[in-house]
């Protein structure tokens, strides 16, 4: 955790922000408080079925086959 104080934090309130994306970062003021900066990171809300696909020489017909040969075998 690393500790700025007011004067501090307003000087270099970029390389703060930064610094708070690795470790806490709190700011203290002489009356005592304290605040904490804390990074909002927010990521994208994907489906589940959102997959990345592969390369592969199977044709369509080939997968289809062999699905329909599972189901047979149940």
């Amino acid at each position: 955790m690393k500790i700025y104080n007011y004067s501090e934090a307003r000087q270099n309130f970029a390389s703060i922000l930064n610094s708070s994306l690795k470790e806490e970062v709190v700011i203290a003021r002489k009356d005592g408080s304290k605040f904490r900066i804390v990074p909002i990171i927010e990521t994208e809300s994907k489906s589940p079925f959102d997959v990345q696909g592969i390369n592969s020489k199977i044709k369509t017909n080939e997968i289809i086959n062999i699905i329909r040969e599972f189901r047979e075998g149940e």
